[in-house]
């Protein structure tokens, strides 16, 4: 017996009280939206998710329909069916779906299938994961890895229900209802705020660090490894009576009572949070009759709101890339403790919106202030952000890390056009494929409507998508930094690249040099979030070892290709030029220029009269030079192309 033929029983789990409690909200009620698990690794994290579904219970079904349909509701538009009165049933447990990062949009959605075209001559649909999920689980682990357009089509799926497919000629909508779960390190990056809101409840898990509570984690483990069938056997009768509540908390839901009064609380309490738009008042109310049900009540009382609102509004507060979400029960306590004035009705008094300097928003910003952090040392705010700009590499890779923002071409993104293919085709154009067998027919005596396929008709697709770069800022950070504020600006500057660098899914790096070295502030990682909190931080003085600087940026490229060779990196140095300390800087600039890689010098000199060193450095690098206040207005791109035509 092996651990995949009896999974880790879900009442073993030790701790994650709130792990559990938000899984089988999820299992009680599916409309709740699903449940985001954000954590370290080693939380049991996944092991809690693949436990849950033998808590619910067994579905019946069509016998043979890969649509999972119910026998008592076939769907009449089943691409599978239609399926007869008499039609064979049969019961089986609830599936668990697992969706892999690197899946593709047809293996999720579904999409033509080939051997039926190519043998048959006839249009047939190929299901996908969406199709297997229905009334079941679909599992993501790492989430947050996953291609935005799928996480797109996924919660889009997950909200409507429904999967309607379109393409080469094929239209399919069938039901996908299932319990979405998600896992995800925030230290790999995080989800985008609008894709966070889309999932109905998150939890934060973390290790116990009771030294008691670890051992028992370790001792069950090793149990559970050594003899996996009697393991679970032993928590068999646990788990049994949490499946039975799991059924009697559904049926129970229906009765379940909301009051006007809890309603307009929960209502209130999202408003004064600052919660954007109303799912999350809805969520709230679901999970609380949920929690209701669970407690085999058949109303809502206050407390079942105050833990449905720490499951579903702690990620819907936060409003930027760089804000974490989470939210303090001191907090929700507070503003829960008073006792709001009740509408008077439709259309009664409400209370004043929550405004954005209710919340501290739009405050004057500190763009002023310096902060003394040592001798001769300042720290200096960030001016407002600019307008976000566009790096990209000018060439097309040949397929990396899908992004959002340099060109590839490769087996990911839109077919853009076909190609023949000696071997066997992974990706095969139907369209062109046809167009090429088709003037050969008669000579090869088709009959009927099959079409006769030869290996050198195949053609495949070209696709060209976009894919996720290293963004490294290599930031001067010396006294004459300081002169008028400049860092200020460049602080400010370079908030908006990293915001963008979020957006378009990147990874991205910060070395900073002062003084007589150069530092990394941060290594390479996919958490964006981490870069800002190090730049505000960042203190100003000393002089420029402005080669030092080019050489500790050259170290990182170097070890990172080693590391991660598809995706390709993009330089940004923001500095005036001028190197008072440490040898030559020419010299560590023609290394970087000898590695290939796309660079652009931010000339932050200022004044009527410019030296323009940071012009004959960006020449040595092989990079574009553009000034501070250049990034403003326009888009590198646009400025690049248009030097070019000049």
């Amino acid at each position: 017996m092996n651990a995949y033929e009896h999974p880790y029983p879900f009442s073993a789990i030790v701790g994650q009280e709130d792990l559990k409690l938000a899984l089988l909200v999820n299992a009680v009620s599916p409309e709740v939206g699903g449940v985001l698990v954000r954590g370290e690794k080693g939380t049991a994290k996944s092991t809690a998710v693949r436990a849950l579904a033998s808590l619910l219970p067994s579905i019946r079904v069509v016998s043979g329909c890969p649509y999972s349909c119910d026998p008592a509701a076939p769907n009449p538009e089943c691409p599978a069916g239609p399926h007869q009165p008499d039609a064979p049933t049969g019961t089986r447990p609830v599936r668990l779906v697992e969706l892999p990062v690197g899946a593709s949009t047809d293996r999720l959605a579904g999409t033509l299938d080939i051997e039926k075209a190519l043998s048959e001559g006839r249009k047939a649909f190929e299901p996908g994961l969406l199709a297997a999920a229905h009334r079941g689980i679909l599992y993501v682990d790492e989430v947050n890895l996953l291609s935005d357009h799928l996480v797109d089509l996924l919660l889009d799926v997950a909200a409507m229900g429904v999967n309607h497919v379109e393409r080469e000629g094929v239209s399919v909508r069938h039901p996908s209802r299932f319990i979405l779960v998600g896992t995800m390190n925030p230290e790999e990056g995080e989800l985008r705020p609008q894709l966070l809101d889309r999932f109905g409840v998150t939890v934060e898990v973390s290790g116990s660090p009771d030294p008691a509570d670890r051992v028992e984690v370790v001792r069950r483990r090793l149990r559970y490894e050594a003899d996996p069938a009697g393991f679970a056997a032993g928590w068999s009768a646990v788990d049994g009576e949490l499946a039975t509540s799991v059924e009697s908390a559904r049926l129970r839901l229906p009765e379940v009572g909301l009051d006007e009064e809890i309603l307009f609380r929960i209502s209130t309490l999202c408003a004064e949070l600052g919660v954007d738009g109303l799912r999350g008042d809805l969520v709230t109310a679901r999970t609380a009759r949920t929690l209701a049900a669970w407690e085999a009540r058949d109303r809502v009382v206050l407390d079942d709101v105050k833990r449905a609102a720490m499951l579903a509004l702690s990620h819907r507060r936060r409003h930027g890339p760089f804000e974490q979400p989470g939210m303090d029960p001191e907090e929700l306590e507070n503003a829960l403790s008073e006792d709001p004035d009740p509408p008077d009705g439709p259309g009664g008094a409400t209370s004043p919106p929550v405004t954005g300097e209710d919340r501290g928003e739009g405050s004057p910003r500190a763009q002023d202030s310096e902060a003394r952090t040592g001798a001769g040392e300042r720290s200096h705010a960030s001016t407002e952000t600019f307008d976000p700009v566009r790096l990209e590499a000018p060439e097309k890779g040949k397929g990396g890390p899908l992004g959002r923002r340099s060109r590839i071409s490769g087996e990911t993104g839109h077919p853009v056009a076909d190609r023949e293919y000696g071997g066997s085709p992974a990706d095969v154009a139907l369209a062109a494929t046809i167009r090429a067998a088709a003037p050969h027919q008669r000579a090869r005596g088709r009959e009927g409507t099959n079409l006769v396929i030869r290996a050198g008709d195949l053609r495949e697709n070209v696709r060209e998508g976009k894919e996720g770069n290293l963004i490294l800022f290599l930031v001067d950070a010396s006294g004459s930094m300081a002169a008028r504020k400049r860092m200020s600006a460049v602080k400010g500057a370079v908030l908006s690249l990293l915001n963008d660098a979020y957006q378009r899914r990147d990874k991205v790096a910060l070395i900073s040099f002062r003084k007589q070295e150069a530092k990394i502030l941060l290594p390479p990682t996919s958490s964006v979030e981490l870069a800002a909190p190090r730049l505000e931080e960042l203190p100003t003085g000393g002089r420029t070892p402005l080669a030092a600087g080019l050489e500790k940026a050259a170290e990182v490229l170097k070890r990172e290709e080693a590391r991660d060779r598809e995706r390709r990196p993009l330089l940004v140095l923001l500095t005036d030029g001028k190197a008072t300390t440490g040898p030559d800087p020419l010299a560590g600039a023609a290394r970087l220029r000898s590695f290939g890689t796309t660079s652009f010098v931010v000339d932050t000199e200022e004044g009527y009269v410019r030296l323009g060193m940071a012009g004959e450095l960006a020449g040595a690098m092989g990079a574009r030079c553009l000034r501070l206040e250049e990034l403003r207005a326009e888009s590198l791109v646009e400025l690049v192309e248009r030097r070019t035509v000049a």
